[in-house]
């Protein structure tokens, strides 16, 4: 597998997730400082997680800073793009672009970083079935659970659009093919997560709730 795949899913995670956090930051209306730090825990939490588990230490992050930087000049462009331009919007038109922007986004690095954890996993340890998936689900919610917390959020892995589902079908299709076809295996990996988000929030799905009278 060409490390070229695994940068480019890296900075496609790194550049998804820091646009989700910072939006989420913005929407806490948190100061610059907050949607940096918001942006920056999100795109690299999970991969510093991940990397923790398996002993990769110190975490990629802090032997490959350009992770980092990229999302702190992302974090930047969405703060001053939303200050700069979405101020004095009327708040139903910001919450509409911030749901469905903050959606995509949120999927897209979901998607990303699941497989890339999964390669990591094939890469670096025995390849199992149960440590790759987890090591690909770690990767995929660990920033969002971080970016929630943080913005005092219950994490959206345990409320709706069946987050930490899609991303575990994702790891585990990524798992099965990847001894086939190793391609095949990141784009069916890629698919499945942003397909089965997507009708979660076309067709309102989500994992049963205990509703209290």
């Amino acid at each position: 597998m060409s490390t070229d795949i695994l940068t480019i899913l890296d900075f496609i995670g790194v550049i998804s997730f820091t646009i989700s956090g910072s939006l989420v930051a913005a929407r806490k209306d948190m100061d610059y400082l907050g949607v940096c730090i918001l942006g920056i825990v999100t795109a690299v939490g999970g991969g510093a997680t991940r990397d923790i588990i398996i002993g990769r230490t110190p975490p990629v992050m802090f032997r490959n800073p350009s992770y980092v930087a990229v999302s702190f000049l992302v974090a930047n462009i969405v703060f001053f793009f939303l200050y700069f331009h979405l101020s004095g919007k009327s708040k139903p038109k910001m919450s509409h672009i911030f749901g469905n922007t903050l959606f995509w986004f949120d999927t897209i690095g979901l998607a990303s970083f699941t497989v890339n954890g999964v390669i990591v996993g094939q890469t670096m340890t025995d390849g199992g079935l149960f440590l790759c998936a987890f090591l690909g689900v770690i990767t995929g919610v660990g920033g969002g659970v971080l970016r929630d917390m943080l913005a005092n959020d219950v994490p959206a892995i345990f409320i709706r659009h069946i987050y930490a589902v899609a991303s575990t079908a994702g790891a585990i299709m990524t798992c099965l093919l990847w001894r086939h076809s190793q391609y095949a295996a990141i784009a069916a990996g890629l698919a499945s997560v942003i397909l089965i988000r997507f009708l979660a929030k076309t067709y309102g799905w989500n994992l049963p709730h205990i509703h209290k009278d």
